[in-house]
């Protein structure tokens, strides 16, 4: 009874418009859910009608790419993001990745992964945060798929600088050379799963795929919350 009186005293806000919620709702209200810009990319596959899929051809072997939702600039989504990123929002994170893996579970992926890796963030931008994004939207993922999830698969061993601003040729020189695996031995044979929080060139995942792929990952699919 208390609890039920201090949300009608003081209702959480929704994630993504900053308005209250309603008793039972939980990051995002109703009316932003329904008003998302859902991807639906995981209906396609890995075929020519995935527009994501196709940012990978040529570049380096990606087996599946999704995306739960399109991001757009000033945009619910964009707030998504910030306050997963910047205001200690990691049960979001986790909450997102429990609705997607539910989604791709329905459409029978589960079978088609072995691990989920995320993208690292280099060690002084985590001290400084206090957590990886990635690895609250991989852990969402972990628990509705059922598969295993390795926060330490990868390494950043350069701090790089910010992407923004940067063309798609500085953004693959400004990654290319910083991700190691810290357990080769882990990766070997087995399909993974690597999560990122957003893709807008996909330079960051290009190169963890490589990395991945070169010390004998069977297969590299990737997933993100959102895709520019």
């Amino acid at each position: 009874m208390f609890e039920d009186l201090l949300s009608l005293l003081f209702p959480e806000s929704c994630y993504a418009c900053d308005g209250a919620m309603a008793r039972g709702e939980k990051y995002i209200c109703t009316g932003c859910n329904i008003k998302l810009p859902y991807t639906n990319y995981h209906v396609h596959g890995a075929t020519e009608l995935n527009p994501l899929q196709r940012r990978f051809w040529g570049k380096v072997q990606v087996r599946y790419a999704f995306s739960y939702l399109l991001f757009m600039p000033k945009g619910r989504v964009q707030r998504i993001l910030h306050k997963l990123k910047y205001k200690g929002g990691k049960e979001l994170g986790v909450h997102l990745g429990n609705r997607y893996g539910s989604l791709l579970s329905d459409y029978h992926y589960t079978d088609q992964f072995d691990l989920i890796v995320p993208v690292p963030l280099h060690k002084h931008k985590l001290r400084r945060r206090g957590y990886n994004q990635s690895d609250c939207f991989g852990k969402g993922l972990s628990e509705s798929m059922k598969l295993p999830f390795k926060a330490d698969a990868l390494l950043r061993t350069i701090d790089t600088s910010t992407q923004t601003r940067k063309n798609r040729l500085d953004r693959w020189h400004n990654v290319e050379q910083v991700f190691q695996v810290k357990q080769p031995e882990s990766i070997k044979g087995r399909r993974i799963l690597l999560v990122d929080d957003v893709m807008t060139t996909g330079a960051t995942l290009e190169a963890c795929a490589a990395v991945l792929l070169s010390v004998g990952a069977t297969e590299v699919s990737v997933v993100t919350i959102a895709a520019a």
